[in-house]
């Protein structure tokens, strides 16, 4: 088994949607992907910062789903990272109440003495210095980097990005965010342009659409589930990264037939994500739960069909 080193965000999320709302509850884009690739059993180990208020029992937790938090630095005498949003009816639209970076804007990421020839790296949404932090810590290249993104960092500060991005082997951006990084509205003509400034994969997600592997000229979709139900979609795409990670640093088989593998077992665990607020549906997750829904996914896209 691969070793798995993630970086990201351990954070508190307030989240209203049409079904209700929290108070502050446990979030972040690493605590999300913890939680996910926890599911494989993983060797995996979490690099993030969090303040003086934030619960001791949840960084329990992750080290009790097999995580190594030796790397969650706590800054006693600060604050969390604190993001609140509200969700649209629609669930795909969202807006930002309030972000509070606290801790995370002097954020120095240190990769464990033990994770530093991990095969698989996973940057989480961050600032892309940080993310290239990381990678210049490890005492050997990877096997795979997978790096995450979003807009606010094309906007803010798309010279370090482009930085970052030349040192990748897959990227998870959505399909707006595509298109902003390229100009290209046509999302086969996106992910050839950014293939050519370093990933050799790109993966885009689009939401309740489902998911896009490129990979040279080939290219896989994986549906998302039908759901009766979306809770609260916070962290879904960060599930599927963890999930995505997790399997490739189990299987430790990073050919495209596998990235495809990896891109379902993401796909179910987003979908698992989503039916309640926050991380509360992945803290009970059991794999015999994670097995079905993969046969789901598997009836779901699986026919014959006699070509005439």
């Amino acid at each position: 088994m691969s070793k798995l080193v993630i970086v990201g965000t351990v954070a508190f999320d307030a989240i209203e949607t049409p079904f209700g709302k929290t108070d502050k509850i446990l979030g972040g884009a690493a605590t999300f992907i913890g939680l996910a690739a926890s599911q494989f059993d993983v060797d995996g180990a979490i690099i993030s910062v969090v303040g003086g208020d934030f619960p001791k029992e949840d960084i329990t937790m992750l080290q009790d789903k097999g995580l190594d938090v030796s790397s969650i630095e706590i800054v006693e005498d600060g604050k969390t990272f604190y993001w609140k949003g509200k969700y649209h009816n629609d669930m795909n639209t969202r807006d930002t109440l309030a972000t509070e970076l606290n801790v995370l804007a002097d954020f120095n990421p240190i990769v464990p003495e033990n994770f530093k020839d991990a095969e698989v790296v996973m940057l989480g949404n961050l600032h892309p210095m940080v993310q290239l932090g990381v990678i210049e810590q490890m005492t050997k290249r990877p096997k795979l980097i997978i790096l995450d993104t979003m807009n606010f960092w094309m906007d803010n500060a798309l010279d370090d990005l482009l930085k970052v991005i030349e040192k990748i082997d897959v990227i998870t951006i959505n399909d707006e965010e595509a298109r902003q990084l390229t100009g290209e509205y046509s999302l086969v003509m996106a992910a050839k342009k950014i293939m050519t400034m370093g990933p050799k994969f790109v993966v885009i997600k689009k939401g309740e659409h489902g998911a896009l592997l490129f990979y040279d000229d080939e290219v896989f979709f994986a549906p998302a589930l039908p759901l009766k139900e979306v809770f609260d979609p916070t962290g879904a795409g960060d599930t599927f990264a963890g999930g995505f990670a997790g399997y490739l640093a189990k299987t430790e088989d990073y050919s495209y037939e596998n990235l495809k593998k990896a891109i379902i077992y993401g796909s179910a665990l987003a979908s698992f994500c989503v039916e309640k607020f926050g991380t509360e549906r992945m803290l009970d997750l059991d794999k015999k739960e994670v097995y079905k829904r993969i046969l789901q996914f598997k009836s779901l896209t699986q026919f014959d069909i006699e070509l005439t």
